[in-house]
């Protein structure tokens, strides 16, 4: 029987993020309004899906005698289970499986993959809970972060993980399993959160951690929705229950030495892991010899989770750039326009080694903010193409937007 390596999705912890489909250079990955799939006629194995999935639902393979098909995967709710194959006489799928596993092994190595994490981030521990064995956690805190007249509902929720172990480092996120059916009769899809605390916990040294969430109401076809998992999360008490899974992510970490420069590019609830990393060095590296600078961006002050601790914290242990695009006083400014004014302090950071550029918030901003980039390493006469392609690989460019 002729063999071949064939490229999956796990359907039960995809999150349809829809990271896979717009990093694959082959236009193998689609999806359907079920699952995101792999088309093994035009896969490559090239593995630059593989790191940046956050939840690894990209790292499944199957040894097949005939590819399972598009339409075979977009009905599963499940992978299936890997079949016993008999064993062949060493041929062309021998050679292919073997080059396909050389090359996973290299991505995992940190080569073949577009994101690395940084050399000085601690392990990560991922996918320890699943939604069949999910955590559950209970609410011990759940208090609005922005005033009760601003346009953005922003809840910053404790959730306390009793005697469970549930290791998660700045930079990683959790699953969040809200109750209840879709309108096709199905349990709701998981929904990925990044956590706002470092990894002692919101309190210290307590087993518990923080999210921050923006309820979100969007109106489609003339009616007006509620988001599940965000409506859901906003409208807990303390003491409700939350089933979790995860942690994901082993890339998107925080740098942990003391040398690091940390530039932290975010809007809105982007904030998440960047007030999970500032936390984690104001606790345990307060005089690190590395630079804090953090560009947030909002629409107006009033819609800035954690304006007022923010505030707070002493401008020699953090540089903070406060960007608002919507204030009838001034015209629009957005995160790109701040890192343009502030050129000379960036370029300088970004000529060091030591330096680690993190870009969290609404998917499209990275666009604006790499053409800054560029324009501010041209004036520096520094080629930020190469620049960053350095720096991915080296674990020191890390974006994710949503």
């Amino acid at each position: 029987m002729s063999l071949i390596r064939q490229h999956l999705i796990d359907p039960e912890i995809c999150i349809r993020c829809n990271t896979c489909e717009e990093t694959c250079p082959k236009d193998a990955v689609t999806h359907n309004d079920d699952n995101y799939v792999v088309d093994a006629a035009i896969c490559e194995y090239c593995m630059d899906c593989i790191s940046p999935c956050p939840t690894g639902a990209i790292d499944n393979w199957r040894m097949v005698g005939e590819p399972y098909s598009l339409d075979d995967q977009y009905g599963w709710e499940e992978l299936p289970e890997e079949q016993p194959v008999a064993e062949a006489p060493q041929g062309p799928a021998e050679a292919v499986e073997d080059e396909a596993s050389a090359i996973l092994t290299v991505a995992h190595q940190g080569e073949g993959g577009k994101a690395v994490p940084p050399f000085s981030a601690a392990h990560p521990y991922i996918n320890i809970y699943t939604r069949d064995a999910p955590l559950v956690a209970t609410v011990t805190g759940n208090v609005r972060i922005t005033e009760e007249d601003a346009s953005a509902d922003i809840h910053h929720i404790i959730l306390d993980m009793g005697s469970a172990a549930f290791p998660v480092l700045e930079g990683q996120s959790i699953g969040v399993l809200p109750p209840g059916l879709d309108d096709r009769g199905k349990p709701h899809l998981m929904r990925l959160y990044s956590v706002s605390s470092p990894r002692d916990g919101e309190r210290p040294n307590h087993n518990n951690l923080a999210l921050t969430v923006k309820r979100v109401v969007y109106e489609s076809e003339g009616v007006e929705h509620n988001g599940v998992a965000s409506n859901y999360l906003c409208d807990l008490i303390r003491g409700d229950k939350v089933n979790m899974t995860g942690p994901f992510g082993n890339t998107f970490l925080m740098p942990n030495h003391s040398e690091a420069n940390i530039i932290m590019i975010c809007t809105g609830t982007g904030a998440a892991p960047f007030r999970a990393m500032t936390e984690r060095r104001r606790r345990r590296h307060r005089d690190a010899k590395g630079k804090l600078f953090l560009f947030f961006g909002a629409r107006t002050p009033d819609e800035l989770p954690y304006f007022g601790p923010l505030m707070k914290l002493p401008e020699r242990f953090i540089d903070r750039e406060l960007v608002f695009s919507r204030l009838s006083d001034r015209p629009k400014e957005y995160v790109q326009d701040r890192l343009l004014k502030r050129a000379a302090d960036v370029a300088g950071l970004l000529e060091s080694e030591h330096t680690f550029v993190f870009i969290c918030g609404l998917k499209g901003m990275e666009t604006g903010v790499d053409a800054a980039l560029s324009e501010i390493c041209a004036h520096r006469g520094l080629d930020w193409p190469e620049l960053s392609a350095r720096m991915r690989r080296e674990g020191r460019y890390h974006v994710e937007t949503y």
